[in-house]
């Protein structure tokens, strides 16, 4: 058994690490930079991030890979680099969970490659399922415990990244980012991806990102109704940021994760964490709340809006949207 697939199995659930981007533009970060750089220049600086999520009762952290493929790096003049800032990042991240006097696992971080894929944009699958696995040798190789893919919005990319997967020996996640009217950008529902998941060998799968924590209770609540019996994972962001006082200012704050958990975990949620916006404060807040959980009766979709509000707004029935277009 592996390290992940224990961990999930002696835990009610497990906490995942918040925003890595958030906390980089706070210790200086340019935008626009290339946070996998950091991995080499200034690994203390990525280091200082997973200590403060692992203090803050994470379970879980992921590696600083996000844009770590080639497609990405190659925007930074880095795509040759490959392997290298991926086995440094998992490498740094494995080095500070083993400071820690209890088991912690390293999730190798997988991001979209940042083009289309065949026939709306340049890239084939044969093409992508190479740079997935570029990257996922690399995260290997320094130490991960998981591969982690995430904020993908189609399937045929997902299809790609979990083909790569396939080569190794190791637990492969997917989340998606449910962000445009409870489906991703690509039109790929959460039904849609956990009845496809279900004929994967995928270790868990849910929702990433998006538009808020309740868009993303939503999106996963939707992934629980089908007949698959999945792990499901959510860590939504913390909402639209809004520019205030001269900075970007998240409507979701930890005050909100107490709710947060309580009706992710009683949807389903085995993994739960935090995505951009978060700080160590959140995840603090989330794990407080799971140490404290008291299971429930599942929530409706009613109760997700009251307690944490939602960005999508429920569509009329086909019959009301004829009704207007012949009106």
């Amino acid at each position: 058994m592996s390290v992940f697939e224990a961990i999930l199995a002696n835990r009610a659930a497990v906490v995942a690490d918040g925003a890595m981007g958030t906390a980089l533009f706070a210790r200086g970060l340019e935008v626009g930079g290339c946070p996998e750089l950091a991995n080499v220049d200034t690994p203390e600086m990525i280091a200082a991030v997973h200590r403060d999520y692992l203090e803050a009762g994470a379970d879980l952290i992921l590696t600083n890979t996000f844009g770590g493929n080639a497609r990405r790096l190659m925007l930074h003049g880095a795509a040759d680099r490959v392997f290298e800032l991926n086995e440094a990042a998992a490498g740094l991240a494995r080095k500070v969970a083993d400071e820690f006097d209890r088991p912690v696992i390293v999730a190798g971080s997988i991001g979209p490659t940042g083009d289309l894929m065949e026939p709306l944009g340049p890239l084939t699958h044969s093409e992508a399922v190479e740079v997935f696995a570029d990257q996922m040798e690399g995260l290997i190789a320094g130490g991960a415990d998981v591969l982690w893919i995430e904020t993908l919005s189609s399937q045929e990319e997902v299809a790609a990244a979990v083909e790569a997967a396939g080569r190794f020996d190791i637990p492969v996640t997917a989340t998606l980012s449910f962000d445009t009217v409870g489906k991703t950008m690509m039109g790929f529902s959460p039904a849609d991806f956990a009845d496809w998941a279900g004929g994967t060998k995928l270790a868990a799968i849910g929702g990433n990102c998006g538009i808020g924590p309740g868009d993303n209770v939503v999106a996963v609540h939707e992934i629980t109704e089908t007949d698959r019996a999945q792990l499901i994972i959510s860590k939504g962001n913390c909402g639209i940021p809004l520019y205030k006082n001269e900075g970007l200012e998240y409507p979701a704050g930890p005050e909100t994760m107490a709710d947060y958990v309580q009706v992710a975990l009683r949807s389903g949620v085995k993994i739960i964490g935090a995505c951009c916006g978060s700080t160590p404060a959140h995840i603090a807040a989330i794990s407080a709340a799971v140490d404290s959980y008291v299971p429930g009766d599942r929530p409706g979709r009613a109760e997700v809006i009251e307690r944490l509000g939602v960005q999508i707004r429920p569509t009329a029935p086909a019959r009301e949207r004829t009704r207007r277009r012949s009106a």
